[in-house]
């Protein structure tokens, strides 16, 4: 059985900055998300004849995207380090 630290009053700044420390291509996910909503924003007005439907279908795949190759870069980072930088002989 793991030990499990104790419970305790933790804010919102500190479970975020542990979760960030757990999982550090989280919050790059994030960012990224927030990067192509941003840039989906400031090309809205210049989508042409696009329709609004098609545009926003295209931005969800670009966000989804992003956040995706984020946390596979990180899950694949954490193997790495697990499997074959800490590997004991």
């Amino acid at each position: 059985m793991g030990s499990k630290p104790p419970m305790y009053d933790e804010t919102h700044s500190d479970k975020l900055t542990r979760k960030a420390r757990e999982s550090p291509f989280m919050p790059i996910g994030i960012a990224g998300l927030a990067a192509v909503c941003a840039i989906g924003a400031y090309k809205y007005k210049h989508r042409g004849a696009m329709s609004t439907s098609v545009f926003l279908m295209q931005l969800r795949v670009a966000a989804q995207g992003t956040v995706v190759a984020a946390l596979s870069i990180g899950l694949g980072y954490t193997m790495a380090n697990e499997y074959i930088f800490n590997k004991k002989e």
